[in-house]
């Protein structure tokens, strides 16, 4: 594997003169190697254990210089099995049935946040306050006011705080980034990115749903309202529900926006957004789109993404494909394009005009290990994955579900006027209409639904027309005591 330290990364940077806003710089695994374990070991508690948790757990205990010793989940069931193969694996750990419980604990140096992400800014910000540091999985927040108020807190309390963005510590990325700085490319013309990932309906359940023995429905709500369960699958199927889930472009897509927007080298929200999709193909408990087409008007290039949930077509488990890629991101440029996977990002593509792959850079990094390197140098600057940079692209992630909820249903015609000013958009639209249509989706009973805002990216919010329901969205209502507190 090629490594790539953070000084030669500076020097590629400083020569290419112009270096892209946003894009971070990383360490390599060796520069982690050299510092873990120097300053004693760190001791790390994982909490939410259903699902991507298993995996925290696995990466942080394969760690030179750091111990898991907690675990935290609401579902008793899921705690103990966690538990015993934490155990199994070498680790003494307690159990929490509480966070706050385990917040308290002196014992307990950084916390990994894999809840969902209804949970995400409280439970980062309570540890905050607590003194500890924090691992917080994608996406950072469940809405754009609460990743404001997480990276308030952040900047206040002083802790490290990682955005579990894990392309952020990709050598192969980052070679790629410098490389492409250096003008080898000429400019960056369009970045897409595609979620064409199936998702089959979670059911229609009739009435509410007994809660699981052992979960602690309350503490699991949190900041959400107390509302009977209506889903058959506990577990996982929070996704796409409004009061706990973002729907695909927040969960899978969020990695892709945020690949996206380094190479456009913006820090920022674009000055519009424009989407369009619903929920198609199947009548279930699920809310959140499956199928969309949006468009960020960034000044340097513009950025469409894709989400579809939906296979080829019907009665088929194959997914489309833009290329050879269903999820991933292809950048295109004056010279050429390249193509980055979804996965470990251990690669990225580059071909010249005619699709002759003239670079293949590789190398996937350690995103827990970088985030370790900087809770024991207390530099936050070491960390890859900056909490300002993931709250940007969580936000760009609810920008157009917050399109869709202000928007009015439309038909493909309309939607195909409104979109005339972006071809490329249009161009998005038609081969999504298509895909609904070879899937049995009948566009005039279950009509499109989106609209276009415009955005002041120093304010985050919304104006001109549509403004005041699309800003009724930038922050939801917390149940206290689950209360995101507002950070001066």
């Amino acid at each position: 594997m090629t490594t790539f330290s953070r000084r030669s990364f500076l020097r590629a940077s400083a020569a290419a003169g112009t270096a892209l806003a946003g894009a971070t710089t990383f360490l390599s695994p060796r520069s982690y190697a050299r510092v873990a374990g120097a300053n004693g070991d760190v001791r790390v508690a994982i909490v939410g254990l259903a699902g991507k948790g298993k995996d925290h757990l696995k990466r942080f205990q394969a760690l030179t210089g750091v111990r898991v010793v907690g675990l935290c989940d609401v579902d008793s069931t899921v705690l103990a099995e966690a538990a015993q193969a934490a155990r199994a694996a070498g680790s003494e750990v307690k159990t929490y049935a509480d966070y706050r419980e385990l917040l308290a604990q002196k014992d307990v140096d950084a916390v990994s946040i894999v809840t969902p992400n209804h949970q995400h800014t409280l439970q980062a910000i309570w540890a905050m306050q607590a003194g500890k540091d924090v691992f917080l999985e994608k996406p950072v927040s469940h809405d754009i006011w609460e990743g404001q108020q997480l990276v308030r807190a952040t900047e206040k309390y002083g802790r490290i705080v990682q955005a579990g963005t894990q392309n952020r510590s990709s050598i192969a990325i980052g070679e790629c980034l410098a490389w492409l700085r250096e003008g080898q490319l000429g400019r960056v013309t369009t970045v897409r990115g595609f979620c064409y990932k199936r998702r089959i309906s979670i059911g229609k359940s009739k009435g509410p749903q007994p809660v699981p023995a052992g979960v602690d429905y309350d503490r699991w709500l949190g900041p959400a309202p107390k509302a009977p369960l209506l889903r058959q699958r506990f577990h996982y199927d929070w996704h796409w529900q409004w009061a706990t889930g973002n729907g695909d472009i927040g969960n899978q897509g969020n990695h892709q926006l945020d690949v996206a927007r380094r190479f456009l080298g913006e820090a920022s929200l674009p000055p519009r957004v424009s989407a369009v999709g619903g929920r198609f193909g199947y009548d279930d408990d699920g809310e959140t789109p499956n199928t969309l087409v949006v468009l960020y008007e960034y000044k340097a290039a513009p950025l469409i993404f894709e989400v579809r949930g939906l296979p080829v077509q019907a009665g088929s488990d194959k997914m489309d494909q833009y290329g050879d890629l269903s999820v991933g991101n292809v950048i295109e440029c004056e010279g050429g394009s390249i193509i980055v996977p979804s996965g470990d990002y251990s690669s990225a593509r580059v071909f010249d005009r005619k699709g002759v792959l003239l670079k293949d850079f590789k190398g996937s990094g350690d995103h827990y290990a970088n985030f370790i390197e900087a809770v024991q140098s207390r530099k936050a600057a070491h960390l890859t994955g900056q909490i300002r940079d993931g709250h940007v692209s969580s936000a760009l992630s609810h920008l157009p579900n917050i399109a869709l909820l202000a928007g009015q249903p439309r038909s493909e015609k309309d939607a195909q006027a409104e979109l005339k000013h972006s071809p490329m958009l249009a161009d998005a639209l038609k081969r999504m209409t298509r895909h609904l249509a070879v899937n049995g989706v009948d566009l005039q009973k279950t009509p499109l639904q989106g609209s276009s805002l415009a955005i002041d990216p120093a304010t985050e919010r919304f104006t001109g027309e549509n403004a005041g329901p699309a800003n009724a969205q930038l922050r939801r209502k917390d149940r206290a005591p689950y209360v995101v507190p507002e950070i001066g």
